[in-house]
């Protein structure tokens, strides 16, 4: 995938775990980003472990593994950050 695609999928995934994680994160829009496109790097190497396959594109599929992978990224970020704040 391009850079631009990883952009627009780790937008769309951050934003819709943020939508099912719904709370006061620090950061805004740039870390929802960052949080959507690492969680699609963290939801593909975990679907792929599971034979789930990989993010591929801009599909249904690669949406809901990079989901997932952002919801993880997000509990372990609200964590880390309770912690430290």
């Amino acid at each position: 995938m391009s850079i631009l695609t990883w952009i627009i999928l780790g937008l769309i995934a951050g934003a819709i775990a943020k939508f099912i994680m719904p709370g006061r994160d620090p950061g805004g829009i740039f870390i929802t980003i960052i949080i959507g496109i690492v969680g699609a790097v963290i939801g593909g190497f975990i679907g792929n472990s599971l034979g789930y396959g990989e993010p591929s594109g801009l599909n249904i599929p690669s949406i809901i593994i990079s989901v997932v992978g952002a919801i993880i990224l997000l509990f372990i970020y609200r964590m880390v950050r309770g912690r430290t704040a």
